[in-house]
């Protein structure tokens, strides 16, 4: 395509959405989901939507492909103008009569969802996946769409594209399953492509080559993206414009530059400034709440109102940690005696690689060694399947490790008796990834707390431990009037929260923070990230944090151990791995962290402006 007919045809709107608003009506009231928001889409463009859970992003992308639940009242329109007529008025995708409704919704529009695994079926192999949606929109023959999901496999980068047609989704990567269904939504030939938190779910270097792909496939096909996120950093990769979304409203729309360069709502100053920059070692993240007050009038509107800060105010706000403070902390905290030692530790997994073949081991933790210092955080990074979940286990010994030696205070914790381990596991605690897992749903938040307290004898009785309980809750900033409340009630980061506050019953000395914040949005991630620092100085903790996100383990760690394929790969203070690794998986590493640096997104930019 010329550069001239592509510059005619970006200029052209090919999804125009007006006033768009939805609800949904429920026993007790109605729920709006999104009011009144209005923006478009050209040609080529790739559009970002960004917000946190909850502030309408995916369910205005559902109304957009028509997967809205039957009971939603929506009101607006949204207009497609289809780019093979362009001069034929456009369709709204509102209004659409039921027989139409194929051509548009799944073929013109596609969409690519955040968890492959839930979207792809478990008893069809994935080339049977992508010739049904072929055939579905294409009047070819069985054998012809065969060719043709070979050809996608080959487009979306699948290594051996022809084997890939008779596996099962199971037998892939998080990577793997994702370019599947890429394919999938490819097999339409879209126009638009509606991208729903594509990479929350991938590692970093995962996620970076799926957004390479995604440019590429836009390019190559001159294909809109409609990208939707929470992460400020992947969208600064990847959209030429963004919408900013709060609480079902667009509050701010702008280029992906002067987004960046100079954001005029408040809430997109939040939304930038929270997330941990491995450029720079802040004392404390920002939070949304730091750049805006929202009330409710009497109407029961939303009402924002940007916070002023003064020169002090914001330079106290954005505080840097000095060198010397760096120094001088990791100074004191080796001087002291290691409060975890491990040597030499393995775990080996049994393999049969076939029905009469002989079991082999798989080493996910081979012959590792490190030393953890009282009151020191210990970053923990890696891809999935590098060994870093296996080996927290192992520490806590919720796996047994097949060889190897755990020292934890001068106790030999492999050679524990059943009884003495219950003891010593008071003090060695864990946080899982999914805080909604790790609660007992028909258990009270009180329950779920004293619990624990009960187990390790704590509290001379139920009035005080329920007491240590409220004190806990408000300790980690919730209400103590939570304590009669049920999991369900309360969102992601709240739940996260109350994990902690479970952990801390016990009174524990060393923590393993297992992807804590790898499911929260980015303003609730700094909010929590805030909290295990401030209970660290509070209480003296040790924690083992581990996390595929440098960027987030830079900010919180002392030390950053790489793991890969079982092993260490390095070990080194979080500068020092950050600004000087030392081998080329850690690079590797640190490249594919999304990159939100101004001049970086005005270079990207400008190539695209040459390449268009």
């Amino acid at each position: 395509m010329s550069s001239v007919v592509r510059k005619k045809i970006m200029s052209h709107p090919l999804l125009d959405v007006r006033h768009l608003s939805i609800e949904f009506p429920t026993k007790k009231k109605v729920v709006p989901a999104v009011l009144d928001v209005s923006f478009n889409l050209t040609a080529g463009e790739t559009l970002g939507i960004v917000g946190e859970s909850g502030s309408g992003k995916s369910v205005t992308s559902l109304a957009v492909i028509g997967l809205l639940p039957s009971t939603a009242k929506v009101t607006g329109e949204i207009l497609f103008h289809n780019p093979n007529t362009l001069n034929a008025n456009p369709v709204n995708l509102l209004a659409l009569p039921t027989n139409q409704r194929r051509i548009y919704w799944g073929g013109l529009i596609s969409m690519v969802f955040q968890e492959p695994l839930t979207s792809l079926n478990p008893v069809y192999t994935c080339g049977e996946q992508v010739v049904e949606a072929i055939l579905l929109h294409h009047q070819v023959s069985r054998k012809d769409a065969y060719r043709r999901a070979i050809a996608l496999f080959d487009e979306v980068k699948l290594p051996d594209a022809r084997g890939m047609m008779n596996r099962y989704p199971h037998q892939l990567s998080g990577g793997q399953q994702q370019r599947v269904m890429i394919a999938i939504a490819l097999s339409g030939n879209p126009a638009i492509l509606i991208a729903d938190e594509p990479t929350t779910a991938l590692d970093v270097t995962i996620q970076a080559t799926i957004l390479q792909l995604l440019r590429e496939l836009r390019d190559a096909r001159g294909m809109s993206i409609l990208f939707i996120t929470h992460d400020m950093g992947v969208i600064a990769e990847i959209a030429d414009r963004v919408v900013v979304m709060y609480q079902g409203q667009a509050v701010e729309t702008a280029s992906i530059y002067h987004l960046f360069a100079n954001p005029q709502h408040p809430y997109t100053q939040g939304l930038l400034n929270c997330r941990p920059r491995p450029d720079k070692q802040l004392k404390r993240l920002p939070t949304v709440s730091d750049f805006m007050d929202v009330t409710t009038n009497a109407e029961g509107e939303i009402e924002i109102r940007a916070k002023t800060h003064s020169l002090e105010q914001r330079n106290l706000l954005l505080a840097e940690v000095s060198d010397g403070e760096v120094k001088n902390r990791y100074q004191n905290l080796q001087q002291q005696q290691p409060l975890l030692t491990v040597r030499h530790l393995t775990k080996e997994f049994p393999v049969r690689t076939g029905f009469l073949s002989k079991k082999t081991g798989f080493k996910a933790v081979d012959d590792v060694s490190f030393e953890v210092y009282p009151g020191e955080t210990l970053g923990l990074v890696g891809e999935s399947g590098c060994g870093k979940t296996t080996l927290s286990r192992c520490l806590l010994r919720l796996i047994e490790p097949t060889s190897g030696e755990i020292i934890f205070d001068g106790d030999s914790v492999l050679e524990l008796d059943a009884k003495t381990l219950r003891r010593l596991r008071r003090y060695m605690q864990i946080v899982f990834q999914n805080p909604y897992g790790s609660l007992d749903a028909r258990q009270s938040i009180g329950n779920a707390l004293m619990e624990p307290m009960e187990i390790h004898r704590l509290g001379d009785s139920p009035q005080e431990r329920r007491q240590k309980a409220i004190n806990l809750l408000e300790r980690v900033g919730l209400d103590g009037s939570a304590i009669n409340r049920m999991p369900h009630e309360f969102s992601g980061g709240q739940r996260q929260r109350i994990c902690i506050a479970r952990t801390l019953a016990c009174e524990p000395r060393f923590i393993v923070c297992d992807e804590s914040v790898s499911a929260l949005d980015v303003s609730v991630q700094a909010q929590v990230l805030n909290l295990l620092k401030d209970l660290q100085q509070d209480f003296g903790l040790t924690y083992i944090f581990i996390s595929h996100d440098l960027s987030v383990v830079k900010f919180v760690s002392d030390r950053i151990m790489v793991m890969n394929q079982g092993r260490i790969e390095e070990i080194g203070t979080a500068d020092a791995i950050y600004n000087n690794p030392q081998r080329d998986y850690t690079r590797q590493l640190i490249a594919a962290i999304p990159d939100s640096n101004l001049q970086d997104i005005q270079a990207r930019q400008l190539r695209r402006s040459i390449e268009i």
